[in-house]
C-alpha cells in the first residue's frame, strides 16, 4: 500500500511539471525535491540531460533535439550546419547541434549528449543576438544568419559542394552581414563570388 501510494504521489507530482524542467520548477511541485527527483530517475519516470535539468519523459516522451538544445542555456538559438541543414540550405547532415547563447557557460566541456548528437554552446554578444525565429517549440536561425554565425565561428562554410546558396535572401544576407566584423564580409564575399555565377555576381551589392 505504501509502494502504491508513493506511486501515485510521484505521478501526481510529475502532472504539475512541463515536457522540460529544472530542479527549481520541481522544488515548487514536491516538497523533498532531492528524493522526489532521485525515485522518479530511478524507476524511469524523467530523464536527466544535465545537472539540475529534466525532461518529463513518462508523461511526454523525448523532445526534439532543438528543443531540448534551446532549454539548456537560455536565452538561446540553433545555428550554423545544425540550422542550415533544417533549412536545406546545406545538405550535409551534422552530427554536433551548435547553440548560440548569452549564457558564458559555455565551451566544449559543457556540450551535452542527447539522442546521439552532441550539443554544443557558443556565446555571441548582445549586438549579434537577432536573425531568428520561432518554431517547434524552439528558436532557430535564419538561413542567412546561420551561414553567418558559421563564418563567423568556423571562418569558413563546410562541405561547400553541398551548399544550396541559391536558396538564400541575398538582400538580407547583406544587410545582417553590416552588424559582423569585417573578416566575416571578407570571407561572405569570397564565399559568393566563388558559388554564384558571374551574372548574379554583378547584381549583389557587396559592401
Amino acid at each position: 500500500m505504501k509502494i502504491m501510494e508513493e506511486e501515485r504521489t510521484t505521478f501526481s507530482r510529475l502532472k504539475l511539471l512541463p515536457p522540460l524542467f529544472r530542479k527549481q520548477d520541481a522544488e515548487k511541485a514536491a516538497p523533498h525535491t532531492n528524493m522526489f527527483l532521485s525515485r522518479a530517475h530511478r524507476k524511469g519516470l524523467i530523464h536527466r540531460i544535465a545537472r539540475g535539468q529534466y525532461i518529463n519523459s513518462f508523461l511526454y516522451g523525448f523532445p526534439s533535439t532543438e528543443e531540448v538544445a534551446c532549454f539548456l542555456k537560455p536565452p538561446a538559438y540553433i545555428s550554423c550546419e545544425w540550422a542550415l541543414n533544417f533549412h536545406g540550405i546545406s545538405l550535409q547532415s551534422p552530427t554536433v547541434c551548435t547553440v548560440i547563447t548569452l549564457n558564458g557557460s559555455v565551451g566544449k566541456k559543457r556540450s551535452v549528449q542527447y539522442q546521439g548528437t552532441t550539443i554544443e554552446f557558443s556565446k555571441i554578444s548582445s549586438s549579434l543576438f537577432f536573425g531568428f525565429e520561432y518554431r517547434d517549440r524552439f528558436y532557430i536561425a535564419l538561413s542567412e544568419k546561420a551561414v553567418l554565425d558559421t563564418i563567423y565561428y568556423r571562418g569558413i562554410i563546410p562541405a561547400m559542394d553541398e551548399f544550396e546558396i541559391e536558396n538564400l535572401d541575398f538582400k538580407r544576407l547583406l544587410k545582417m552581414v553590416e552588424k559582423y566584423p569585417s573578416r566575416v564580409h571578407k570571407t561572405l564575399q569570397k564565399l559568393l563570388t566563388t558559388l554564384l555565377p558571374s551574372e548574379f555576381i554583378k547584381d549583389i551589392p557587396f559592401p
